[in-house]
């Protein structure tokens, strides 16, 4: 008996080889992600094409000789270069149905190839023919920024339509005590239904590989898995049954797919590169930081006055609230928000502490606080409060994204591993403020998105996080 298929035995299979070639399921489902994405990839190539054009009507026209036809307004050579890029997006998997095509900055980087490449290309073709350069990089520029912004807004409506969805049916595996817990977390905060369970120790067996099968489960969550028998069976029989897998990870893990695999003397080894243009991606961070922040006091200017005056007529006293953070390598420093409790809340605290509602006691929770004013309560629950922080930003001692600061008081409770959040600048919003805010009980959990976050940084993982992090705002989920 195959204790995969349940079949009767025939002859054994590479565990490799698909049952059946099909497209995968998750790929059918979801062919309204793919065809938003291409079509709005494609609207936005073509107005950065029709702005170039509109800029450069002022300049050289586009050459005869590179102006072999015009569809629907636009010329040939525009359409030569969204087929190129489209393929380049589809090759790279900016359609798939895993979360590669939330990699921003990967579209970006893959339209500029294109646009790297026809100037290579042109060289070799003819030196002497190229596209006017107002053309040229007007079309580039506009459309590196169209994409990106068209992706970033498609992502986000797409967010709250899967959220309205039916829920994904799930199988856990992990040891005996977490899988109460995973179970109640998922039941909590997502659309995802437990369909069954497993021991992470019996992760491989034919029962447990049988039980995944029966609960008709898209996707399996793991814990703890034994590393020999995921490497040589879970793995493969899941995909062979066209269902996901995700693992939960540790930092170790985390390090490991980030190598690239290599055998030197004959020992198989994972090669952790340095990048080529090493440091610059986090200067790029510190520069959307200081714009974003300047930019966002400007703007926000007017909503800072109307809070201040509502604050002043509703709740007598100060209209900023300023209290010492745990920073970057521990170092303290005054944090600002628009005050949404009465004057002598930190007072008050003492006396509430009995009543916390943390699962372990590291930070001070509690829903219906009573020292919270009427107003307070409007703008914790539309993030209001926070703005202020963007001061915290321009002065260097926050970014907008990053491990949240927290109150000297919760940083006394902390376990030793818990400081490696310190490492890296804290930020107005975070992995933590998308994943469940307030609604996350354990400080435990909190400190493994902070370190998740850390081990997994780039700059398309905060923008990811900026665009959850609107979505959140809008809709106050888990704020109180």
């Amino acid at each position: 008996m195959d204790g995969f298929s349940g079949e009767p035995y025939r002859q054994p299979t590479d565990i490799r080889a698909p049952r059946k070639f099909t497209f995968s399921g998750r790929i059918a489902e979801q062919w309204y992600r793919i065809t938003i994405l291409l079509l709005g990839d494609v609207l936005a190539l073509a107005l950065a094409w029709h702005l170039a054009r509109h800029l450069n009507q002022f300049y050289s026209p586009l050459p005869q000789q590179l102006d072999w036809f015009v569809w629907l307004g636009l010329p040939s050579l525009f359409w030569v270069f969204a087929a190129v890029t489209l393929v380049l997006f589809a090759g790279n998997g900016l359609y798939s149905s895993s979360t590669q095509w939330k990699n921003y900055l990967r579209s970006g980087k893959l339209v500029s190839l294109v646009y790297l490449l026809s100037l290579v290309l042109s060289y070799f073709y003819d030196p002497k023919l190229d596209a006017p350069r107002s053309l040229f990089f007007t079309a580039w520029f506009s459309s590196v920024a169209l994409v990106i912004g068209f992706r970033l807004v498609i992502a986000l409506a797409l967010k709250q339509f899967e959220r309205t969805q039916a829920q994904v049916p799930i199988f856990l595996i992990a040891s005996g005590e977490r899988l109460t817990i995973l179970t109640h977390v998922l039941k909590r905060r997502s659309r995802y239904q437990v369909v069954g369970t497993a021991l992470a120790a019996a992760a491989s067996s034919p029962d447990t590989i049988q039980a995944i099968l029966n609960s008709k489960a898209k996707e399996v969550l793991a814990e703890s898995l034994p590393q020999t028998e995921l490497a040589s069976s879970l793995y493969w029989q899941l995909r062979r049954a066209d269902i996901t897998l995700r693992l939960m990870p540790s930092s170790l893990e985390v390090l490991h797919r980030r190598g690239i695999p290599e055998v030197i003397a004959g020992l198989p080894t994972l090669r952790l590169e340095v990048p080529f243009l090493n440091g610059w991606d986090y200067r790029l961070k510190r520069m959307m930081d200081f714009v974003g922040a300047f930019l966002g006091l400007i703007v926000l200017s007017p909503l800072f006055l109307g809070v201040a005056i509502a604050l002043k007529l509703t709740a007598p006293g100060p209209v900023f609230f300023c209290q010492e953070r745990m920073g970057l390598h521990g170092k303290v420093f005054q944090m600002w928000k628009f005050r949404t409790m009465v004057v002598n809340a930190a007072a008050l605290q003492k006396d509430l502490e009995h009543q916390n509602e943390s699962g372990d006691g590291v930070m001070f929770k509690l829903k219906q606080d009573p020292r919270i004013t009427a107003i307070g309560r409007f703008l914790r629950r539309t993030s209001i409060d926070e703005l202020p922080q963007l001061l915290n930003v321009l002065l260097g001692q926050m970014s907008l994204v990053g491990p949240r600061p927290l109150p000297l008081r919760d940083v006394e409770r902390f376990d030793p591993w818990h400081h490696t959040r310190h490492q890296v600048l804290p930020g107005i919003t975070g992995l933590w403020q998308i994943s469940g805010r307030s609604e996350i009980d354990a400080f435990n959990d909190a400190a493994r998105l902070d370190l998740y976050y850390i081990d997994n940084w780039s700059l398309n993982l905060d923008l990811e996080i900026l665009l959850e992090t609107c979505k959140i705002v809008l809709f106050g989920k888990g704020a109180y």
